[in-house]
């Protein structure tokens, strides 16, 4: 398969404070991985190295065989998707305008093609096209996450990058987020790297699974064989076994 993004020995810091330590991973193309671990073990920080948010201290970062460093960073960002929890829409913006964000950075949308851009980005996240002319305050939570993934795909990207999207939504929203986001993954087969506390969740989107402890990858693997062989007891806590 081919690789989507390489991480490649790479450490990171926020001043005294190390946060990963040595990391390496490979993400083939269109597979959906999977991210879990305790609180400031080092999740987020190890996405946004994926995009350029974050420069390690050592070692380096491809995306599509590109190394990020030395990159134009804002031209790679535009090529991947990036949804967080609470959608992190613009509230002065439509949602239509919120989808067509970084397409007009492109080039210069026309009316019509905005609209038609927002119309069939909102029919594949499952909302009606009328949803295009309201602003966020007017969505409910299920309804901005929406909003927030068909953002995050406007631009065609090939790698969608999630961190915690559905953490504010109650649990029967999540559930049906969560089969959405996994038919969307097998019609379009764009590759996914996803954040999450819940180890429910991990084991049902992710094809692959990475478990972290204090800035490194601690297991990885699908998810039966996790659940088959963990690997200590700080594993076997965080699955439930």
């Amino acid at each position: 398969m081919d690789k989507a993004i390489e991480i490649r020995d790479c450490s990171a810091a926020y001043g005294e404070n190390k946060v990963l330590n040595h990391v390496s991973l490979t993400v083939e193309k269109g597979e959906f991985v999977v991210i879990i671990g305790p609180s400031g073990c080092g999740k987020t920080t190890l996405l946004k190295m994926m995009n350029g948010l974050v420069i390690p201290l050592e070692g380096e970062v491809a995306v599509n065989g590109e190394l990020i460093r030395g990159c134009d960073l804002s031209a790679m960002r535009r090529r991947i998707g990036y949804a967080v929890q609470g959608a992190g829409l613009f509230p002065h913006m439509t949602v239509e305008d919120n989808i067509c964000y970084v397409p007009g950075l492109e080039r210069r949308l026309t009316q019509e093609e905005k609209k038609i851009l927002a119309e069939k980005m909102l029919e594949l996240v499952q909302l009606p096209g009328e949803v295009g002319k309201r602003f966020p305050r007017q969505l409910s939570g299920g309804q901005k996450q929406r909003v927030g993934i068909a953002r995050a795909l406007a631009a065609a990207p090939d790698i969608l990058l999630m961190d915690e999207p559905f953490g504010a939504v109650d649990e029967i929203t999540r559930r049906g987020l969560q089969e959405e986001l996994l038919a969307l993954q097998r019609k379009t087969g764009i590759t996914i790297v996803f954040i999450t506390h819940d180890i429910g969740e991990a084991f049902h989107l992710g094809s692959r699974v990475l478990i972290m402890k204090e800035g490194e990858i601690w297991q990885e693997g699908k998810p039966e064989e996790l659940q088959k062989a963990p690997r200590d007891e700080f594993v076997r806590s965080l699955i439930g076994r």
